[in-house]
């Protein structure tokens, strides 16, 4: 089956990023969970957000990189794990917001400059990025040994320490995204379609949801389109490059 060759070329990629969302079936809210590399889409749709799920579709499998918000469900599955910065951000600006303009300020800059090298990796030389990620590192020690008088300073500041060594691991293996736009862009169609249909009918419709946007995800990464990987998958044809 297509979801099953999925899976295992999903279980070869040295980086995985994963996502995740509610979504209605059969009148209840569960939850719908993206998984890709490179080469391959996995959409799941469970009835609870819990660890298990992502360990039953990973199998034990650790691989070298996640990237993915900071749901602590998906917490070291993988050897190294990149949190989103784009999330991370949001929440230094809501401690910003709230009248912190110390510490909260000085972490917005300093992730910043780590978002912005990101762009420019491929163009770096290792030597390079290595004396970014020791200054990065070097530098977020210096901050959060400040003290923090303000509460949503510190709270921030319990939260930047919760996941002190998920910050910096684009500065060490360029192939890893800065955010996790990609897998929101993976999964913002089956958002849409909830809002407008208000969800899934039955888990027959689940499993033909998740298997059309599994295949047609995993196709489109090769350059095929979904019109010719369902027709691929009716014919028997379809198979994971």
């Amino acid at each position: 089956m297509a979801p099953t060759a999925i899976r295992a070329k999903l279980l070869k990629a040295h980086i995985i990023a994963s996502d995740e969302t509610t979504t209605r079936t059969n009148g209840f809210m569960q939850w719908q969970w993206v998984f890709l590399s490179s080469d391959a889409v996995l959409h799941k749709i469970a009835s609870r957000r819990v660890r298990c799920v992502a360990e039953d579709v990973l199998r034990r499998h650790r691989t070298d990189v996640s990237a993915s918000d900071r749901y602590s469900g998906q917490e070291e599955l993988r050897r190294e794990h990149q949190v989103c910065l784009a999330h991370v951000l949001s929440d230094v600006q809501y401690a910003i917001d709230s009248a912190n303009t110390v510490f909260a300020p000085h972490i917005r800059d300093h992730l910043r400059c780590a978002t912005k090298v990101g762009p420019r990796r491929d163009q770096l030389k290792d030597s390079t990025l290595a004396a970014y990620a020791a200054k990065a590192d070097i530098m977020l020690d210096r901050l959060v040994t400040r003290p923090v008088a303000h509460p949503a300073g510190r709270a921030l500041l319990k939260q930047i320490k919760a996941w002190r060594g998920k910050f910096f691991v684009i500065l060490t293996n360029c192939d890893v995204p800065v955010t996790s736009n990609i897998s929101e862009r993976e999964i913002r169609p089956s958002v849409v379609f909830r809002k407008v249909s208000n969800g899934l009918g039955s888990d027959w419709g689940a499993q033909i949801h998740t298997g059309y946007h599994s295949v047609t995800g995993t196709a489109r990464l090769s350059g095929q389109s979904a019109l010719s990987a369902i027709c691929d998958l009716v014919d028997g044809r379809f198979a994971v490059a």
